[in-house]
């Protein structure tokens, strides 16, 4: 389905699994506006959709994106609002790698035109599937738990001090989805001792976790942001390492089964 936006195959159980950055094709035509370093598309969210081919046998819906980042990025609004104001944030059309520098060469930034015509193209496609992916569950089964995936290098100065958290869970602040599953996932997380872990910290959620989580409707949306050192090698060829990429898998499966059965317990209860 709409292979050149997205792709998307439906599940059987509530989960719906988004992976908005993992996407790395960037249009012949526009190739030659950017540097040459951001063809090799270093902050892409690599790997995702190989650490979660469980999901698929989880009974989840996946939907994942074709195009870079660098070309339009679909977690942020649409206006282009800063996702944290005050400190460093990536556009709509990102003109900056996560390091700073520019990603177009000089004159080449997309203007207002071309950003509303990537928008039309690539933005809202993913989201009115995503959208409606997330209706047909929550009409099915009374419940979403709705995943959605990221991660990311450990270390980048530029957005943020020091080593990032290995796992780092966003609820726009306890607002995408019930306390219960929150505090539930914490609780597992507590149990462990291979990950480091934060809750609504640094990256509390971007658009798709405060746009899509309505828990009081059913719709509970978490964000994991999760530091790349867990499952790949942080430098280019960013190769990924089974051995890595077992561990943590481990461990989102029992996130995830966890959240499942936390998200249904909560939406009996609500």
């Amino acid at each position: 389905m709409s292979a050149d936006v997205f792709t998307l195959s439906r599940g059987t159980t509530p989960l719906v699994l988004s992976l908005p950055h993992v996407g790395t094709v960037i249009p012949e035509s526009h190739r030659g506006h950017y540097v040459p370093r951001a063809l090799a598309m270093e902050d892409t969210d690599w790997h995702l959709t190989r650490l979660y081919a469980f999901a698929v046998q989880m009974g989840a819906s996946v939907i994942a994106a074709t195009h870079s980042r660098y070309l339009i990025d679909l977690n942020r609004p649409p206006d282009d609002a800063p996702m944290y104001p005050g400190a460093s944030n990536t556009e709509l059309c990102p003109t900056k790698f996560f390091s700073g520098e520019p990603l177009y060469r000089e004159g080449f930034e997309p203007a207002a035109a071309e950003i509303e015509r990537r928008r039309v193209k690539y933005w809202w496609p993913y989201h009115l599937a995503l959208r409606a992916e997330l209706d047909r569950v929550r009409a099915k089964h009374g419940y979403v738990l709705h995943w959605d995936g990221h991660s990311i290098r450990s270390r980048i100065p530029w957005l943020f001090e020091g080593t990032l958290s290995d796992l780092n869970l966003g609820t726009a602040s306890g607002a995408s989805c019930s306390a219960r599953i929150a505090s539930g996932l914490i609780e597992i997380l507590k149990q462990q001792t291979d990950f480091t872990y934060v809750l609504d910290g640094r990256f509390k959620g971007g658009y798709t976790t405060r746009h899509y989580g309505r828990p009081n409707e059913g719709f509970h949306t978490i964000q994991m942001e999760m530091a790349q050192s867990c499952y790949l090698d942080e430098s280019p060829p960013f190769a990924y390492d089974e051995l890595k990429a077992e561990r943590v898998t481990n461990l989102l499966q029992t996130l995830l089964r966890s959240a499942m059965l936390l998200t249904r317990s909560a939406s009996d209860r609500e």
